[in-house]
């Protein structure tokens, strides 16, 4: 039923990038910790950089758990489920890093993304994972689905914010300088978007 590949290509990767969205699961090392699982949209904002290598937009948002877990140790899941055509369910374990808009890799990094405007979108991170282990597994519960259209009211809310005001709005949330278990997550104040 379930197959373990070497790396991300082929038949796999076209999978993975036909689908309009996917979902993101780390948790900290603390046993009692809070596991986060989080749903990924926006045509556009996923790319595979390499056979072993994908990567992310992270917009803004109310909450920075992926943030935090990563840079306390790393761990990461991510999903993809065909809710349309042949079942399929296909999962990347891995290692992942947030790159902020200060890194000098940034500039690189988002060259990968042509399909989507981030400025919007309050682009926050852009998050890089390692695959360690690729498999897929059948899908058959997976209820078929169909995909209409982005929703536009998140581009709508964070278009209005520039640098100043969206690290305002963040340091006024809960759960995005530091997460539900108190560790560190945004570096705050934002950088200032990189001119580009």
């Amino acid at each position: 039923m379930g197959k373990t590949y070497e790396r991300i290509d082929g038949r796999l990767r076209d999978f993975i990038e036909a689908q309009p969205m996917f979902f993101v699961a780390t948790a900290p090392l603390s046993g009692d910790g809070t596991v986060n699982l989080s749903p990924k949209g926006l045509r556009g904002c996923f790319a595979v950089l390499d056979e072993h290598t994908v990567a992310y937009l992270d917009f803004a948002g109310s909450n920075a758990e992926t943030i935090a877990h990563l840079r306390e140790n790393g761990r990461i899941t991510l999903m993809w489920c065909a809710f349309a055509g042949p079942p399929n369910i296909v999962r990347v374990h891995g290692h992942g890093e947030p790159v902020f808009r200060d890194d000098p890799r940034w500039p690189g990094l988002l060259a990968h993304f042509p399909d989507i405007d981030p400025g919007p979108h309050g682009l926050r991170a852009i998050i890089v994972v390692r695959a360690e282990l690729v498999r897929d597994t059948c899908g058959y519960a997976v209820p078929f689905m169909t995909y209409d259209a982005d929703r536009d009211l998140h581009e709508r809310r964070f278009a209005r914010e520039d640098d100043v005001s969206l690290s305002a709005y963040f340091a006024g949330k809960d759960h995005v300088a530091t997460s539900i278990d108190g560790l560190p997550g945004l570096p705050l104040p934002l950088p200032p978007t990189p001119a580009g």
